[in-house]
C-alpha cells in the first residue's frame, strides 16, 4: 500500500470514527490509536497494524451505543402472541404473562430501562417449544431477538472476544450478538446452556454469571472491544435439556419453567393447526393441492413411537408437503387426499 493509499485509509477510519455515536472517552482512546497509526505509517510501521485498527474502528463505530427498541408493555397483546404461536401449554404461558406482568409494574413505577428479575430459563426435552417460546416473548415485547447456541461451545473466550493485538480476533458471541440485533436492548436467547464442553464449563460459567447479573452486566468488558458495554438492558433468556451441569451460582440467576410433553392429542391440534399450514404457506401450495384425512394423523403423529417433543413431527408433516409438491410439478395430479390407503406412500 503506498502513501496516498494509507492516507485514504487513516482519514476513512477519521470520518467514520466523527460521524459514529460513541461514549466520549472511547472516542478519544480510537481517536489516539487513529493517531498513532498513522505516524507509525510515515515512518515505515506495519500495514498489518493498520489492518487491526480499521477492523477495530468497525467495530466501535457500528454498535448500538446507544441505540434501542421501545418495549411493547401489553400484557393482552402478549397473550394473543402466546395463544397465536404455541397451542395448549397454559401453564407455561401462565407463567410467562405473570413474569411479564411483574417487568411491566417495574418500568411504570420505578421509571427505569433495566428490568429487576431472574431470566426465563426453559428446561424440557428436544422440541419441546423452548426456544420458539422465547421468540414469542420477544414479539410480544417488540424486542429484537438473537440467539447464542452453546452446544459444543469450548471456550469461554468464544464469548467474551479475543484480544485484538492479533490479526485473527474478533469480538465474543455476546458483542456479535448485539450488533446483528442493531439495538442493545434485545432479547438474547442462551440456549442449550447443558452442552457446553465439561473441560471449559466453570470458564463459561463464570461468564454467564456476569451475563445474568444486574450488578455486572451493565460493565461487561469483550476483550476485543476492551471497553465496557452496557448490557443491563438485555433480556437474556436460557435453554436446556437439563439443570444438571449448570452451576448452583448460575441457576440462582435464572427461573426455571419446566417444559412439559406434549401429548399424542396436542401434538395432532399443533401438525393440523400450525405446522401444516405454515408449512404449506412457505411451500406455496393452497388448501386445494393437499388435504389430509382425520384418521391419520395418529401415524402421522408417530411413525417411530412416541416423541415427547414435535421436532420429528414437524419433519414428518414437511415430507409429506416435499411429497405433494413433487407430484404437482412432475404431471402426476394438482390435488391430492393423504388417506388410509395412501399414507405409506407418503412416509418414508
Amino acid at each position: 500500500m503506498d502513501d496516498s493509499k494509507s492516507a485514504s485509509e487513516i482519514q476513512k477510519l477519521q470520518n467514520a470514527l466523527q460521524t459514529a455515536d460513541l461514549p466520549a472517552n472511547l472516542h478519544e482512546k480510537a481517536a489516539e490509536q487513529i493517531e498513532r497509526i498513522s505516524l507509525a505509517l510515515k515512518y515505515g510501521g506495519n500495514l498489518s497494524q493498520l489492518d487491526i485498527t480499521s477492523k477495530y474502528i468497525d467495530w466501535i463505530t457500528n454498535l448500538p451505543w446507544n441505540k434501542k427498541t421501545g418495549d411493547v408493555l401489553d400484557v393482552h397483546k402478549a397473550k394473543a402472541v402466546l395463544d397465536k404461536n404455541h397451542y395448549g401449554l397454559e401453564k407455561i404461558k401462565a407463567r410467562i404473562l405473570e413474569y411479564l406482568s411483574v417487568l411491566i409494574i417495574q418500568r411504570y413505577t420505578l421509571k427505569i430501562d433495566t428490568f429487576h428479575a431472574p431470566s426465563l430459563f426453559f428446561v424440557g426435552l428436544v422440541g419441546t417449544g423452548k426456544t420458539t417460546l422465547a421468540r414469542s416473548v420477544a414479539e410480544a415485547l417488540g424486542r429484537k431477538f438473537v440467539r447464542i447456541p452453546f452446544g459444543g461451545l469450548s471456550s469461554a473466550l468464544d464469548l467474551r472476544g479475543q484480544s485484538k493485538t492479533s490479526g485473527e480476533a474478533e469480538p465474543g458471541m455476546i458483542i456479535r450478538s448485539i450488533r446483528r440485533a442493531g439495538v442493545k436492548n434485545p432479547v438474547i436467547l442462551l440456549d442449550e446452556l447443558d452442552r457446553v464442553t465439561p473441560e471449559s464449563r466453570a470458564a463459561i460459567m463464570g461468564v454467564l454469571i456476569e451475563l445474568l447479573d444486574a450488578n455486572q452486566n451493565i460493565n461487561f468488558t469483550d476483550y476485543f472491544l476492551d471497553y465496557p458495554f452496557d448490557l443491563s438492558q438485555v433480556l437474556f433468556i436460557a435453554t436446556a435439556n437439563n439443570t444438571n451441569n449448570i452451576s448452583t451460582a448460575v441457576m440462582d440467576r435464572l427461573e426455571v419453567i419446566q417444559m412439559p410433553s406434549y401429548t399424542d392429542d396436542e401434538k395432532i391440534a399443533i401438525a393440523k393447526n400450525y405446522v401444516l399450514p405454515k408449512l404449506m404457506k412457505e411451500t406455496g401450495l393452497g388448501p386445494d393441492n393437499l388435504r389430509i384425512d382425520d384418521s391419520v394423523w395418529l401415524k402421522i403423529t408417530r411413525p417411530l413411537g412416541f416423541d415427547a417433543g414435535i421436532r420429528s413431527l414437524e419433519r414428518t408433516v414437511e415430507e409429506v408437503v416435499r411429497k405433494v409438491a413433487y407430484k404437482i410439478v412432475s404431471g402426476q395430479g394438482q390435488s391430492f387426499t393423504i388417506n388410509e390407503g395412501n399414507i405409506k406412500e407418503y412416509l418414508s
